[in-house]
């Protein structure tokens, strides 16, 4: 089915995109998958593409373009090369973004925007904490005033962009005393803080390209000036965004899947088993139709929530729908994939193989799919 959601000023930005991952992502893939990290080199090229600065105003380094479409278009391009790819740089360019814009000073802009458009600052944001996963209100991590400063003590961990990022967003408990989500404040912190120590990169089982750290923090004393926000609201702000966070994982989730998906369409042509050609046989012919179905309306519905999402109308709901919903197909896609490939689709050098492990988190982050049924089940009067 032809989508209606972009433009040809989008499609000309796609053009774009494709060539930057064609001539930098692509190639650079088994270094960064090596190394663990995408390197610097691809985040200035990016910067200098305009590709970070999306929605950022063009006095402080960005395009000032405040149409999400595009994001999603970046967001696409990225996740049909390499989801870990899109996981990094959206983590900067759609999650950290928003706060650095909306809850930050003219002081604050003026010191990180242009750097973050630039690809010279990059980003991390520190909500999850090792007894915490989902649960942002039961946050152990302090922030006590001391004067006009703040100490902050704690940890975080699975920090994507984490052993590389200049500046994080870190959620602190900053009122003891509050119940539940009340008292949570936002900090920023920069690297080279006496107090602030990263942990090892974390082993993960798929997207080895996108770097993923612990986070310590140890009487790191910041100022008034690292506050991003007001004081004790930081819980409120970081729910405000989720949906942005999670309609861009609903973006890349179904980009990946439906770019594995047309290699094992292409690899079923080919591969011949009992003289002909696998494809051709009727189990795998109606699990091909049933996966291409389901990628289908789940684009139909996505589309929609980033078209509701451009105008300011997507509902947190609505987000948690495109959120699970996204990653369950996404999932049954790549689980298919690996089936279909055979013995072949366990290897690691197809990426079939690669893709079901790198695709298995998303039903993880983000919120879990659990976390997402019960906000959508609280939404049905349950």
């Amino acid at each position: 089915m032809q989508r209606t959601l972009f433009d040809a000023d989008h499609e000309l930005f796609r053009a774009s995109v494709r060539a930057f991952v064609e001539r930098t992502i692509e190639p650079g893939l088994p270094t960064y998958m090596a190394e663990r990290l995408i390197d610097r080199a691809a985040w200035r090229e990016a910067g200098e593409a305009g590709f970070l600065g999306v929605g950022i105003p063009e006095e402080l380094g960005g395009s000032g373009v405040g149409d999400y479409r595009f994001n999603a278009v970046w967001l696409e391009e990225l996740a049909k090369a390499s989801l870990g790819v899109a996981t990094s740089f959206s983590l900067h360019t759609d999650i950290v973004a928003p706060y650095l814009v909306e809850l930050t000073t003219p002081q604050q802009r003026t010191r990180w925007l242009p750097g973050f458009c630039a690809g010279d600052i990059v980003t991390a944001i520190g909500m999850t904490e090792p007894s915490g996963g989902s649960d942002l209100a039961a946050l152990r991590t302090t922030a006590v005033r001391d004067g006009d400063d703040w100490i902050i003590n704690g940890s975080k961990t699975f920090i994507t962009n984490g052993s590389s990022a200049e500046l994080v967003i870190v959620a602190a408990r900053t009122n003891p005393d509050a119940k539940a989500a009340r008292g949570i404040t936002l900090f920023a912190v920069e690297e080279g803080m006496p107090g602030f120590t990263r942990g090892r990169k974390l082993d993960k089982v798929g997207q080895h390209e996108a770097d993923t750290a612990e986070l310590f923090f140890t009487d790191l004393r910041v100022g008034a000036d690292a506050v991003l926000g007001e004081v004790d609201r930081g819980f409120v702000a970081m729910m405000e965004r989720l949906p942005q966070e999670r309609i861009s994982c609903a973006i890349t989730n179904l980009a990946h899947a439906d770019a594995i998906l047309a290699e094992t369409i292409t690899y079923a042509r080919e591969r011949r088993a009992f003289g002909a050609p696998i494809g051709s046989f009727q189990h795998n012919k109606f699990l091909f139709a049933e996966l291409v179905t389901q990628l289908d309306v789940a684009q139909a519905f996505i589309d929609a929530c980033v078209l509701a999402h451009s105008a300011g109308e997507l509902s947190a709901v609505d987000a948690a729908k495109a959120k699970w919903w996204s990653s369950q197909v996404q999932n049954d896609v790549l689980d298919a994939c690996v089936q279909l490939h055979g013995g072949y689709g366990y290897m690691t050098e197809y990426r079939a193989a690669r893709a079901w492990m790198d695709g298995r988190v998303t039903r993880i982050w983000a919120g879990s799919n659990e976390i997402m049924k019960e906000i959508i089940g609280r939404d049905l009067g349950f």
